[in-house]
């Protein structure tokens, strides 16, 4: 997405138009005046493929569509609320109505008061703890290698609860025996889970991903050994890491943590004081071999992020 634009010369937002054409997604933004502004997003458009036959569309294509669009809406009301907090000093609450679902959405934009955690010191943020080989510790809750997996997924109904977000989501995910996922502001707490050699399915991996720029409401924090790994520039985050003994093997724009099965991994685009965007923590049976890092399937507007 280019730029919203909205809230150009102090200009409240006032509807939103979201639509997929055979070229691809792009949105217009209207002000309270009649202006617009159009942005458009990468990637595929609504027609499906067929490299010249006459193949009908597969069943499972509207679906995707319907999933690509609800990704999109949750991006443009994200980057729509900080464009308008950045201008005006406070949110805009987007409510989205179907024209033609899949392809083409409308959405009437309200203000509302500024979230309480865009202001540092505001709210608590929701720490997660690291501790390589047993687990993690969170607020209310622990979620250690040692857990049977039907009590991993209440814990993560738990946090869901919480946050005020939407019932874990459960992807496939390569490897594992079974993958859920929960909104901890803006970002995604994941599980996977893995069999034992005695049959038994158990916690194996615990992933955060957040992206750039204000994290939401709560915040979610992962430290290890006190250190913010999502928080601090990716630069110090290593070099604290290296202080404290860890051993660091970087690969591209991954860095691990080779005896405590622990990955971080940088943005796709480097900049000044660029932070670490995901964080993943495998149980010690699960490193050999080791899986590689998978990108959870939550549609943004220029890329898929995750671990």
């Amino acid at each position: 997405m280019v730029d919203e634009g909205a809230t150009e010369r102090g200009r409240a937002p006032a509807r939103v138009l979201l639509l997929g054409e055979p070229d691809g997604w792009h949105c217009v933004v209207v002000d309270g005046a009649g202006g617009e502004r159009r942005s458009d997003f990468a990637g595929a458009g609504t027609r499906w493929s067929t490299g010249g036959r006459a193949d009908p569309e597969p069943p499972w294509w509207r679906r995707r569509l319907a999933e690509t669009a609800e990704g999109l809406r949750e991006s443009v009301a994200e980057r729509l609320t900080d464009a308008t907090f950045r201008a005006l000093g406070v949110e805009a609450v987007i409510t989205w109505f179907a024209v033609d679902e899949p392809l083409a959405w409308e959405g009437l934009v309200t203000l509302r008061e500024a979230d309480p955690a865009r202001f540092p010191g505001r709210v608590a943020p929701f720490v997660i703890t690291l501790e390589p080989g047993r687990g993690a510790l969170l607020p209310d809750a622990n979620l250690l290698f040692s857990t049977y997996a039907p009590d991993a997924w209440t814990t993560l109904a738990a946090i869901a609860e919480r946050c005020g977000t939407a019932a874990p989501k459960a992807s496939l995910l390569c490897g594992w025996a079974d993958h859920r996922s929960v909104r901890v502001g803006r970002g995604t707490l994941a599980l996977s889970t893995d069999r034992g050699e005695d049959g038994v399915e158990r916690l194996a991996e615990i992933c955060g991903t957040r992206s750039p720029g204000w994290s939401g409401n709560p915040e979610m924090r992962f430290r290890l050994d006190g250190v913010d790994l999502l928080d601090e520039p990716a630069g110090d985050v290593v070099a604290l890491l290296r202080e404290l003994g860890h051993e660091i093997v970087r690969r591209g724009r991954t860095v691990r943590l080779a005896a405590s099965g622990l990955t971080l991994h940088g943005p796709d685009r480097p900049g000044e004081a660029e932070r670490f965007t995901a964080v993943s923590l495998q149980r010690p049976a699960a490193l050999a071999p080791l899986r590689a890092a998978v990108p959870l399937l939550r549609p943004r507007l220029s890329a898929t992020e995750g671990c």
